[in-house]
């Protein structure tokens, strides 16, 4: 359940309705290698258990605690049950840039990846306590989800070693 791969963890990825086995298979690879205590998949997401999921992520499905989402609502619930700040990653004028998000990092953080082409869902967006976005100079919008990924959970690991 939600609450058991929670129970313990610190910082956990969100991987929502992220479509593509090879991007579940980085964002694993990335979560094991980043300091992530667990993976949560939403149920519109892609199988971390597929075989091209497995094989990008070098086997890491098998070592990351993870377990998929019911519904959104209640996991939301359960992660501030469980004390976490759920913070999604989104291209929007009012997310704080990320290094200003983890610069004052709460103690349990979620951090939520949105799918590849809509990014987060509104109702996701509506039920998160913070919007984060990646800066990036020249008008460029977007990295591919699972490199998001791979940023967002250095700065937040980054973050939690440099206050220890």
């Amino acid at each position: 359940s939600v609450r058991e791969v929670l129970e313990g963890a610190s910082l956990v990825l969100i991987l929502e309705n992220i479509g593509d086995h090879t991007n579940v298979g980085a964002a694993f690879r990335a979560a094991a290698g980043l300091g992530a205590d667990a993976v949560l998949v939403s149920p519109g997401g892609a199988d971390p258990l597929y075989r091209r999921s497995v094989r990008v992520s070098m086997g890491t499905v098998f070592q990351v605690p993870w377990t998929r989402i019911v519904d959104w609502e209640s996991a939301v619930a359960d992660l501030h049950a469980a004390h976490f700040d759920v913070a999604a990653l989104a291209l929007r004028d009012d997310a704080v840039t990320l290094d200003a998000y983890v610069a004052d990092r709460p103690q349990r953080v979620a951090l939520v990846m949105g799918s590849e082409g809509d990014g987060i869902r509104r109702l996701v967006a509506e039920h998160c306590d913070t919007l984060a976005k990646i800066p990036m100079p020249g008008g460029f919008e977007s990295l591919n989800v699972s490199n998001a990924a791979a940023i967002a959970l250095y700065e937040a690991s980054r973050a939690q070693a440099a206050k220890a």
